[in-house]
């Protein structure tokens, strides 16, 4: 059963969501049959448990007190409606948290029921709620319309023709809600065509940036803001479109919900990539700029935790940027809020980086000599910082025993890309090259530079062509 789709999304629920589901399952208005609660017990104390405990059909049935033979078409049907009653309390808990939604849907069943005396009540609520939506993005402008439009039928607008209605507020906040989610995707489009070669049609794209060049949407952020991706996606020669974005950002960065600002972001953060990847080296400090206000304003967090691979990035460029005590003091309170699964060994790893970077070799190699990361990706960076820390501390015989283990780890590890072998076999290669030259040997200098620049493909170049550099 552990494998079955009830089971399967029930182990998905936290403490909190068990109790409230049950709340749910208890309540008459959902639920009647007794053995569902029943059944929902049975499977709660075996995920709360924790014991890999594989459960039988027979023996759940036993556990549900029917007082009958094992029925295995009627257990299927307890299992099924079980699922019904947990897909209606998901759907559930989205409609409690989206207020305007319910305020719409209270609107227009009072409409249809014509009850006249609750439709000043409603109208006032919904507007009400409109007002205190701390969120504007282009979601928000639907649940106007929908307002505008239960509003207008309300209301009888149809038959007071000698009255004007609301129906401008209507078709502008619809036409804002399709703006805005067509700019969204197609940027979304823009930003795939770096990794894919398919070609997107979106239809009537050139329409509506033509009536955005021509109409003011700069007070609108949703439109404001995608727009401004999409001319830094369009046009990404012309920094002006990214520093608008960027001032664009700072102004609406909290009018969208978390997870849509942090996409949002992220177009913002793509740009200084590439643009460092160009040689801009000063988009670094761009890079940094972003975090910080993303840091701020807590969009960077989910549900309270920072997602490791952001915990990372912000360590690895402000450390570029030589901000080792800033760098210390977000490791210190932001490690708190990893993930509890993947904290420890993320403290241990950046906090090596931050070491590296201040040339304490020594806690570096305390840091990470007896670390073995599971993520393949963390256990070869570790692995690249400590030849390095080896390097720098001239300690020959562990830094050979490191190269060849290293070789042998690279080899054996089928589940590593070949392109990312080939970056480290080619740091292990070159760094070998590296320990037997000697200071102020220009032939041997020179063959290695050369061999560098000609070879693609290496991890740590930087760091190699810096130790090259200070043997000449």
């Amino acid at each position: 059963m552990r494998s079955s789709k009830i089971y399967s999304i029930l182990e998905h629920f936290d403490k909190y969501e068990q109790n409230r589901f049950r709340k749910y399952l208890c309540s008459p208005y959902f639920n009647k049959d007794e053995t569902l609660k029943q059944l929902f017990e049975v499977f709660l104390r075996s995920i709360n448990s924790r014991k890999a405990v594989e459960l039988g059909k027979e023996e759940i049935w036993e556990g549900l007190n029917i007082g009958k033979a094992f029925d295995d078409v009627r257990f299927r049907k307890y299992c099924s409606d079980l699922l019904k009653l947990v897909e209606g309390f998901l759907a559930q808990q989205v409609y409690e948290g989206t207020p305007l939604h319910k305020a719409n849907f209270l609107m227009q069943s009072i409409g249809n029921r014509k009850m006249e005396e609750l439709f000043s009540g409603a109208i006032r609520s919904a507007k009400r709620l409109s007002e205190k939506e701390p969120h504007k993005p282009a979601s928000y402008y639907y649940y106007q319309y929908e307002i505008e439009k239960n509003y207008y039928d309300l209301t009888g607008f149809d038959v007071k023709r000698g009255q004007v209605s609301n129906v401008e507020a209507i078709a502008n906040n619809l036409d804002v809600f399709y703006i805005a989610e067509k700019l969204r995707y197609y940027c979304l489009v823009l930003s795939r065509q770096y990794q894919l070669s398919h070609e997107y049609e979106i239809l009537f794209i050139d329409e509506i940036i033509n009536h955005i060049e021509k109409y003011n949407y700069q007070e609108v952020p949703p439109v404001a803001v995608y727009y401004q991706i999409f001319l830094a996606l369009n046009d990404s020669e012309n920094l002006d479109h990214y520093f608008l974005l960027k001032k664009l950002l700072e102004k609406y960065g909290l009018e969208f919900p978390n997870k849509e600002a942090s996409n949002i972001y992220t177009y913002a953060l793509n740009y200084c990539t590439r643009k460092i990847n160009k040689g801009h080296q000063n988009f670094l400090q761009e890079i940094f700029d972003l975090y910080v206000d993303l840091l701020n304003k807590e969009i960077i967090l989910d549900k309270g935790e920072i997602i490791p691979w952001h915990f990372k990035n912000i360590v690895t460029v402000s450390l570029r940027l030589g901000k080792f005590g800033w760098t210390e003091n977000f490791i210190m309170n932001y490690g708190k809020k990893l993930p509890e699964t993947s904290r420890e060994n993320m403290l241990t790893y950046n906090l090596a980086q931050l070491y590296f970077y201040e040339k304490k070799y020594n806690k570096v190699i305390e840091q990470l000599q007896f670390v073995e990361y599971t993520d393949v990706t963390y256990n070869i960076n570790s692995k690249s910082m400590l030849i390095a820390t080896y390097y720098e501390l001239e300690e020959i015989e562990p830094l050979y025993h490191l190269l060849d283990s290293f070789k042998v780890y690279l080899n054996r590890h089928k589940d590593i890309a070949d392109q990312m072998k080939k970056l480290y076999s080619n740091l292990i290669k070159f760094t070998k090259k590296l320990v037997k030259i000697r200071p102020g040997d220009k032939n041997a200098i020179e063959k290695i530079k050369k061999e560098l620049e000609m070879t693609k493909n290496v991890a740590s170049i930087r760091w190699l062509r810096e130790k090259i550099a200070e043997l000449e």
